[in-house]
């Protein structure tokens, strides 16, 4: 099965579904906006000499691995197979999309998830064709050098940038527990004066979107997410820790065909990424339904894979597509290695979910209509043990409105 039969697969699982009844004058016109927008950006400068087809044969990639690509990408962006061509052209014209990258209090772990690959997928090629008009990570200049040329970048492309932001923003003193520049701006400053001149906020990684481990409690810094500090722009949350660049690239795709955001959900999440909960597409989740669980490391559940909920799996409450997605150039993800997933892409999921215990044995109630009681309460004596995961998820489906078409 390759990605794209993969990613059909997920998205056409139980409670996930594309909408494949649009009809042909939707899609019709559809398409005609994307190619006006690409038509557009043909025709336009490039703000980037880097080119994606030199960038491909020099890692060895054919324009078949390209091409299988694009189709792949429609089906994680919910678009139908004849919208590959459009989706290899956005691709190429990446580098007419002037991007601003700022990190504020993080690891970096979302730029180096991305610059560690040892054989980098396309999707982390294709981040490379983009123009990168400032990314201290990166960039050689520093001080005064770095300051004016961001400034000159905001000013050549004011409007038309998107706003790229990595870690939190610290806001106790004043600011002062983050400043940067050769003028000691406040993270806080720094990042109203970035997001104000552009086009769109993109906040990479968990702690970007809802303030991540730096926002555990007690919270020091009073470190806050992107959408907390930036108002009247249109704002973009990739959580995960870190975030992974396929849907990184996805969300730059999107932008790229229609000059707007992807479709959101209530946490400004894409919904083609975190559309549905990693619990719905588990590998594992056969052996939930049939009541089969881990019930301590190195048992025999956990040498033949069983679920891990009772081990602190928080996938029924995780909203993400870890699963298919994967990472190390699609190579594995936690659950895949043997560890539960810990809901890193969730609000505050250091100090709610970052435990090897199951919600049930937390104060913590699950906000998205995850499994709440122990496996063990609904097994006795009401349910058999077949049906026991088929039941539960019945009714979490139910009660998280995961039924409608998406």
């Amino acid at each position: 099965m390759d990605r794209r039969d993969a990613l059909m697969k997920m998205f056409s699982a139980k409670g996930v579904k594309v909408n494949t009844n649009r009809g042909e004058a939707y899609y019709s016109k559809l398409k005609e906006t994307m190619q006006k927008r690409l038509n557009e950006l043909r025709n336009a400068p490039a703000a980037s000499k880097v080119d994606i087809n030199k960038v491909l044969e020099a890692e060895g990639l054919t324009r078949r691995d390209f091409m299988k690509w694009a189709s792949a990408a429609c089906a994680a962006m919910m678009l139908p197979a004849s919208f590959t061509p459009l989706m290899a052209e956005a691709a190429e014209l990446m580098n007419r999309v002037p991007v601003i990258w700022i990190e504020l209090q993080d690891c970096a772990g979302n730029s180096e998830a991305i610059l560690r690959s040892d054989a980098p997928t396309i999707d982390e090629l294709i981040l490379e064709t983009i123009s990168l008009e400032f990314n201290e990570t990166l960039m050689a200049a520093a001080g005064h050098q770095a300051e004016e040329h961001l400034d000159e970048a905001m000013k050549t492309f004011a409007g038309k940038y998107l706003c790229v932001v990595e870690g939190s923003i610290p806001l106790h003193m004043d600011g002062q527990y983050g400043t940067i520049g050769a003028k000691g701006e406040t993270f806080e400053e720094h990042l109203l004066r970035v997001a104000g001149s552009s086009a769109a906020v993109v906040a990479v990684g968990t702690c970007a979107t809802f303030g991540g481990v730096p926002a555990a409690a007690p919270n020091p810094t009073g470190a806050v997410g992107v959408q907390d500090i930036v108002k009247g722009k249109p704002i973009i949350n990739i959580p995960a820790c870190p975030a992974n660049p396929a849907n990184i690239t996805g969300t730059i795709l999107h932008f790229v065909l229609t000059g707007q955001v992807p479709e959101l959900d209530h946490l400004n999440r894409p919904k083609f990424a975190f559309g549905y909960r990693i619990h719905d597409n588990c590998e594992r989740r056969a052996h939930f339904d049939a009541g089969e669980f881990v019930e301590a490391w190195g048992d025999e559940g956990a040498e033949n894979n069983w679920c891990l909920y009772k081990m602190g799996c928080k996938g029924p409450m995780t909203f993400n597509n870890c699963s298919v997605v994967r990472y190390n150039s699609g190579t594995n993800w936690p659950i895949g290695a043997g560890h539960g997933c810990i809901g890193c892409s969730e609000p505050q999921f250091w100090d709610k979910y970052a435990q090897e215990r199951p919600m049930a044995d937390t104060h913590f109630k699950a906000p998205t209509g995850g499994v709440e009681k122990t496996v063990d309460e609904f097994g006795l004596g009401l349910l058999t043990v077949a049906g026991i995961g088929i039941g539960i998820h019945a009714a979490i489906s139910a009660a998280a409105g995961k039924k409608e078409e998406v």
